[in-house]
């Protein structure tokens, strides 16, 4: 069930039985409270190598969700979230993480994934950075993303899938 990254990191498929965990990891990880159609959304099988449970030494510590989208004739994976509980992080968890949903984007099969994209709020500087390092650019902003936060605005963040 779990992949083995490291002997430390590994990542697990969401399930109805971990979803639970999964809320509130984000509960705690991120300002926005979830609907119960995102978690409905999170266990469908087509995006199960994109939506998954970080574990650090068999505790859970951090989720990644993702969907597919089609936009313009091209395949785009939207990065919803991924977050690491703050004690754990700087242990290159976020950046495996990442490296996990490339790769993965990379290797799929069914549709050649063109990008993947997310949003993060102009204010969330360290984020831009950690995404600016993993290849990532900044390709607009878009205004009044978040409705119930402040600043409002979302740099639109890119990376073009090579493969």
């Amino acid at each position: 069930m779990s992949t083995t990254v490291s002997t430390r990191i590994s990542f697990a498929s969401l399930t109805t039985h971990n979803l639970g965990t999964v809320r509130k990891l984000n509960s705690v990880l991120f300002p926005i409270a979830y609907t119960d159609r995102f978690y409905a959304d999170v266990l469908k099988s087509e995006v199960d190598e994109f939506c998954k449970l970080v574990y650090y030494n068999d505790i859970p510590v951090g989720t990644i969700c993702c969907r597919i989208e089609t936009k313009d004739n091209e395949t785009q994976l939207y990065l919803m979230t991924m977050g690491v509980l703050a004690p754990y992080r700087s242990r290159g968890l976020g950046s495996q993480s990442l490296q996990h949903i490339i790769d993965a984007a990379k290797s799929h099969i069914k549709t050649k994934i063109d990008k993947i994209y997310l949003h993060v709020q102009t204010s969330n500087v360290e984020a831009k950075k950690f995404y600016d390092r993993h290849g990532f650019e900044a390709v607009g902003i878009h205004k009044n993303y978040y409705k119930k936060l402040v600043p409002r605005d979302a740099w639109i963040m890119e990376l073009t899938i090579g493969q």
